[in-house]
């Protein structure tokens, strides 16, 4: 693999030459600005073998370099080894930005060029870059050429994915009640018209699904809305007769995919809003109407808050879920000491357990099983190559979800797979500590989440130690297991929280080399109480499974924290011992889940 790096590196630069170009940018995105993106737009993944969901690779004509966040370092140092690309570790002293090291090794050049992708960058990226390399000696930026439509020979084409209807019943509202709600939104903004980008927010406003992205349910494609007119960009191929006949009705005209851009320089309203943060650059700078309204969509803040249905869907789910964990759970360690099982091996396990529940769809992400070192590894993903035997000691971090037709699951679980050494369970209490320290708050509502992080981490800050990561994300609703706007997270993050938004709690602690503790539950934001000073909100556990009580130091728990380990436990049991017909499964969950203090473990 790195001598195919090595070459694809050398034809890349032969193309970047004879196109004027002396560096070149591949983003992790694609037209849409996902996380997670076809195949077809891997092209960071293509040049430089790193496949984490997120980084930035640049080329020059004698360098390369990728930079990735702190879930990635261990990662992306193993797989860049021996390419040619050194790796910058974003927000650690010392790394320069991007264009701070563009401006280095591009000084000596006269009239210096910067070639990137205007359909895989957003508008707000490249307008920033190009400001910040006028800063570094006039280099400019030029965005109409994409080298890999040249160089990569075998490049995937884009998924055909049948798409499905999304059944009222599940999303809670129809499409055009969603849209009436939308264009309502729009104009309170002032806005005549706009394009959505995000394929979330297409599959939510259309109440359409599909299977175009690994674990996502959702589907390439535009949307262009008036107050007057829908329009959706997609491959015909995609729809069957039942979905094209249901667009219809509802008043969703069909375009090509491939149409949006000179539709785009037909558009013919006042204005139209454009989210450059989310918009690729060629398509923000296509339309000609007098006024281009750079600014938020309202849709992903409508998409967070959920409705009833669709927090029902999510408890139905999640019991579900649940009894395929609890079942996982009281076979795996039987299993472990019976000495044949890896960190494949029982991905493999579960999945299998999950899909013989109702309504199962897929995994909602890549598991990441990580035993001892590897759950050190924040985004750890078992290869054949890496795959761990598991033995009867030590820690398992285990962080994985489903996609279920009515709701989307996301929980990590570290395990005790036997003897823990005394630093084992000191970390894994501080990071129960500050899992519970975050449920139990209370808080008002339009609190962000950057004012609750400090919670999960306070006691761990007491000792020195910390973590990079965000603390909670939203999840939809059979739909990305990561959903903004509002995350919990150090990093400001100003989007307010509201009753009806789902969002993780997952504080972890990460000893390189040695270890990982991550323990996660997804919550729902519910009332809490209103009083003189304004509506108070409370987080809610959705996940049903127990948490493991073996690594736990006892001593280093408040009584209040007890109390609340003690209360999710009895819910847990409450909610899901009816659903369990093995009288084994039931008696593994009730020890499971018995009174802190009573416990044996």
């Amino acid at each position: 693999m790195k001598e195919e790096i090595h070459q694809r590196l050398t034809s890349l630069r032969e193309v970047l030459k004879s196109e004027g170009l002396d560096a070149f940018v591949f983003p992790s995105t694609d037209p849409h600005n996902g996380e997670y993106v076809p195949d077809h737009w891997k092209g960071r993944e293509y040049i430089s073998g790193f496949n984490g969901s997120a980084g930035t690779a640049v080329v020059t004509q004698d360098a390369a370099a990728l930079w990735t966040d702190s879930r990635y370092f261990l990662a992306a140092e193993d797989q860049l080894a021996g390419t040619g690309f050194v790796l910058m570790k974003e927000r650690m002293e010392g790394t320069p930005s991007i264009t701070e090291w563009l401006g280095m090794k591009l000084s000596p050049i006269e009239g210096a060029v910067v070639g990137v992708d205007g359909m895989v960058n957003a508008a707000d990226t490249v307008a920033a870059w190009q400001q910040e390399l006028r800063r570094q000696g006039g280099i400019t930026v030029r965005a109409n050429f994409d080298p890999l439509s040249r160089i990569w020979k075998e490049r995937p084409s884009l998924p055909l994915s049948p798409i499905v209807i999304h059944p009222v019943e599940y999303a809670g509202e129809s499409l055009p009640a969603k849209l009436k709600r939308i264009r309502v939104q729009l104009r309170g903004m002032g806005v005549c018209g706009m394009l959505v980008s995000a394929l979330d927010d297409i599959a939510w406003i259309l109440n359409l699904r599909c299977s175009d992205i690994h674990c996502n349910p959702v589907f390439v494609s535009y949307l262009l809305l008036t107050q007057d007119e829908a329009t959706l960009f997609v491959d015909r191929r995609k729809l069957t007769g039942e979905v094209s006949s249901y667009l219809s009705d509802n008043r969703v005209r069909v375009e090509e995919y491939t149409h949006v851009y000179e539709a785009l320089k037909r558009y013919d309203e006042y204005n139209i809003l454009m989210d450059g943060s989310e918009t690729a650059y060629t398509l923000f700078h296509a339309v000609t109407c007098p006024q281009v309204l750079n600014q938020p969509s309202p849709v992903p803040v409508m998409k967070a808050v959920k409705n009833e249905a669709e927090i029902e869907g999510y408890r139905r789910s999640m019991i579900r879920d649940g009894v395929a964990l609890v079942k996982f759970l009281r076979w795996l360690k039987p299993a472990v000491e019976a000495g044949v099982e890896t960190e494949m091996s029982i991905d493999r396990k579960l999945t299998a357990l999950r899909a013989q529940q109702p309504l199962f769809r897929d995994i909602s992400f890549d598991t990441i099983a990580g035993y001892q070192e590897h759950g050190a590894i924040v985004h750890y993903e078992a290869t054949p190559e890496t795959d761990k035997v598991l033995k009867p000691e030590g820690l398992l971090l285990l962080d994985s979800g489903a996609q279920y037709a009515d709701g989307t699951t996301d929980i990590t679980r570290t395990i005790a797979l036997g003897p823990l050494s005394a630093e084992q369970r000191r970390i894994y209490t501080l990071v129960l500590k500050g899992n519970i320290q975050l449920a139990m708050l209370k808080f008002p509502e339009g609190a962000s989440g950057t004012q609750l992080d400090a919670l999960a981490r306070k006691d761990m800050w007491r000792e020195g130690i910390n973590y990079m990561h965000g603390t909670g994300h939203g999840v939809g609703s059979y739909l990305s297991v990561h959903e903004g706007p509002h995350q919990i997270r150090m990093e400001w993050k100003p989007t307010p929280l509201y009753a009806g938004m789902t969002v993780t709690d997952e504080p972890g602690i990460y000893m390189a080399g040695k270890f990982g503790v991550r323990i996660e539950n997804t919550m729902l934001i519910t009332p809490y109480l209103s009083t003189a000073f304004g509506d108070f909100l409370q987080l809610e556990p959705l996940t049903l499974c127990p948490i493991d009580k073996a690594p736990i130091m006892k001593e280093m728990l408040t009584p209040e924290e007890v109390q609340w380990l003690d209360s999710y436990h009895q819910h847990v049991y409450d909610t899901l011992s009816p659903h369990l017909s093995d009288k084994e499964d039931i008696e593994w969950l009730r020890e499971a889940t018995a009174p802190l203090l009573s416990s044996s473990q």
